[in-house]
């Protein structure tokens, strides 16, 4: 069980630096400086990110993965992944753009989620 923790959380921990690569300088542009810089600083940065995302995302899959000891199948490992990658992300949206609506069809989407968790773990 303790590997399945330590599997989520450094998976939780990835996506923050994977989410902040893809879509933080999309709100980052409102720093002055990130305004002007172009492309190749953009991608540059977001480089730098993932270096952090990756560490602790191939941590995660090979602590986690059943052919190495852990708790988790491949199609798990994949199945929490997603849900992580969702679940940080709309966390990022909501706090970052503030304008960004939330509707019935994003909870719809949620419980589908959930039900591939459940469809994934079940035996």
């Amino acid at each position: 069980m303790e590997k399945g923790l330590f599997t989520v959380g450094f998976l939780i921990i990835s996506n923050i630096f994977m989410t902040l690569a893809w879509y933080g300088h999309l709100k980052m542009e409102e720093l002055g400086w990130l305004k002007k810089a172009g492309i190749f600083t953009i991608i540059l940065i977001s480089w730098c990110l993932v270096f952090f995302e990756y560490c602790f995302q191939v941590p995660a899959n090979r602590m986690g993965f059943k052919g190495n000891g852990g708790p988790f199948s491949l199609f798990q490992l994949k199945v929490i992944q997603e849900v992580v990658t969702l679940t940080v992300f709309v966390v990022f949206a909501r706090f970052a753009f503030k304008n960004i609506q939330l509707s019935v069809n994003h909870l719809y989407a949620a419980i589908c989620l959930v039900m591939a968790v459940y469809f994934v773990f079940r035996k």
